[in-house]
């Protein structure tokens, strides 16, 4: 029996080229950091050093934390004193970025639907992103944080996708087992190896991403109207 389903963010419930996303955070964080005294592309290899130390993450330390060690190896501790020039960042310029991104209507029909049977409901991005900015995300999707029983962030995660230490940790948290549970992602080669803890999948083909050309005919896929309905039928 189905008792919870979790979804990915980024080309799932938020419509988004991701690649072209990625680039224009990068720009814009990279433009606003930079004014306090950091050479751009220094200050962009160390964000990527961060985010490379929390892929890499073995389960001993928050992702945030494992950021932050990435971060000041490239640009040393004395740049500990400007986090909260981060922070300044989510909460001031971080909603410009939400122009590069849709807003499908279904997702929150979906929502709305799972809630309405009991089914409990995970935000499951890959926790790279402080909550700041994963809750704007979740609104600019139109959706609400309350939505979701879990959600993941590099705050309280200490594993990355497409880990299976990722996919229990959530699993654990909404208090069910992962047979009990269906991923849906658009993502082939982060979101569906949730299959390999016993999760059920589905792969949502709307803004797929398959790096590999990876055969998906073994994963039950299709667009967002085609996940509701098959949703229905379970």
């Amino acid at each position: 029996m189905m008792k919870a389903v979790l979804f990915d963010l980024d080309g799932t419930l938020l419509p988004m080229d991701n690649d072209e996303f990625v680039e224009a955070y990068m720009a814009l964080l990279c433009k606003k950091i930079s004014a306090y005294g950091y050479d751009p592309r220094a200050l962009s290899k160390a964000m990527w050093t961060g985010i490379q130390v929390m892929f890499r993450n073995d389960g001993t330390r928050t992702n945030d934390a494992c950021f932050w060690e990435g971060f000041v190896s490239v640009l040393g501790t004395e740049a500990l004193k400007d986090m909260d020039k981060f922070e300044l960042f989510y909460e001031q310029y971080f909603d410009s970025l939400q122009s590069s991104c849709g807003c499908n209507p279904l997702a929150k029909e979906t929502i709305d639907y799972l809630k309405g049977r009991e089914i409990k409901i995970a935000l499951a991005t890959n926790p790279v992103f402080p909550v700041i900015a994963v809750q704007k995300r979740i609104r600019w999707a139109g959706l609400d944080p309350n939505d979701f029983q879990v959600i993941t962030t590099y705050e309280t995660e200490r594993f990355c996708k497409p880990t299976e230490g990722y996919y229990s940790s959530i699993a654990d948290r909404l208090g069910v087992s992962p047979s009990e549970c269906l991923m849906v992602g658009n993502d082939v080669d982060d979101d569906m190896p949730a299959r390999k803890i016993g999760m059920d999948v589905f792969l949502l083909t709307d803004h797929l991403i398959n790096r590999k050309n990876a055969d998906i005919s073994s994963f039950p896929h299709g667009s967002f109207s085609d996940l509701l309905s098959y949703l229905k039928g379970i």
